[in-house]
């Protein structure tokens, strides 16, 4: 891609993602994602029904009257995005592929983080951290993200959450709320997911296509594993096989649900066949609430 046709995706995509930002998840981003806890603002006069808790004794003696401490959440978050970009992400049978899913949504995060004057990072993986662009502020930042989500093309294919969750907590000292984009075609990362949010404010967003939860059947086809680079044929003809298929894929999604649970996760589901809006507002509204 040269560099006219990127500035202009990137130009469509800032137009979208900046409108969804400020018309649907401005305020529900501000009260979904807390900052890390209440800083003092001021001291001023006691009132009755004021908690006694808060009164300022050296205030209130230097001032022969009583007044208590005002405090305010300390709004500034450390957003992180982790993004699977392992040879699965180019998969997609509908309207757009996983990885063009996962762009947009990354850009409206970026930009609800923007709005909010928070700091947004990325670490891109694969099998290994593949690049780390460390959490800023400001526009020019958000469209480099955004540039790199576009353009970026990993070294390798396969998959390894729980090696992108180490990297995170390892490298993200003090706590952050981190959004995993990813289809979890992986194993063994519910340790390092459990122990990740832990630390850290860890929200699952699972990518998936249609054809991956089904097969259509359209007799015999070629299939190949876009992270092996493995080719077999199957008749999808074979009702025993697309029974099979289904069941698998059912089978990996209730995993899924259940390692989320445990480890205290939240989770929205996204589908490269419908609009990611409303899992991420429902998503949202749920934080909120609590």
């Amino acid at each position: 891609m040269n560099h006219s046709d990127l500035l202009k995706k990137v130009r469509k995509l800032e137009i979208k993602s900046r409108g969804l930002s400020a018309q649907l998840f401005s305020g529900q981003y501000h009260s979904a994602f807390k900052g890390r806890g209440m800083s003092f603002s001021e001291v001023r006069e006691y009132q009755p029904g004021d908690d006694v808790r808060t009164i300022d004794w050296n205030v209130s003696a230097r001032l022969n009257h009583p007044y208590v401490k005002v405090f305010e959440e300390e709004r500034e978050l450390t957003i992180m995005l982790l993004v699977d970009v392992s040879g699965s992400k180019d998969f997609g049978t509908q309207v757009q592929t996983k990885m063009e899913l996962v762009t947009e949504v990354c850009a409206v995060l970026a930009f609800s983080a923007m709005q909010n004057n928070d700091k947004i990072g990325v670490v891109f993986f694969s099998d290994q951290i593949e690049k780390y662009i460390p959490p800023k502020k400001g526009k020019s930042h958000v469209l480099r993200i955004i540039s790199e989500l576009i353009e970026f093309r990993p070294q390798r294919p396969g998959t390894d959450v729980g090696q992108a969750l180490k990297f995170l907590t390892n490298v993200i000292r003090k706590r952050c709320t981190a959004f995993i984009l990813s289809d979890f075609f992986t194993s063994d990362f519910e340790d390092s997911l459990r122990l990740s949010n832990k630390k850290h404010d860890i929200v699952a967003l699972p990518v998936s296509d249609p054809r991956e939860l089904s097969i259509p059947d359209v007799g015999l086809m070629k299939v190949t594993d876009p992270e092996t680079a493995e080719s077999f044929w199957v008749d999808s003809s074979d009702k025993a096989l697309r029974k099979a298929y289904e069941i698998k894929a059912k089978k990996h999604a209730d995993q899924l649900k259940t390692t989320f649970s445990k480890a205290g996760v939240d989770a929205a589901w996204l589908s490269t066949d419908r609009s990611y809006i409303q899992p991420l507002s429902n998503l949202f509204k749920r934080r909120g609430a609590r």
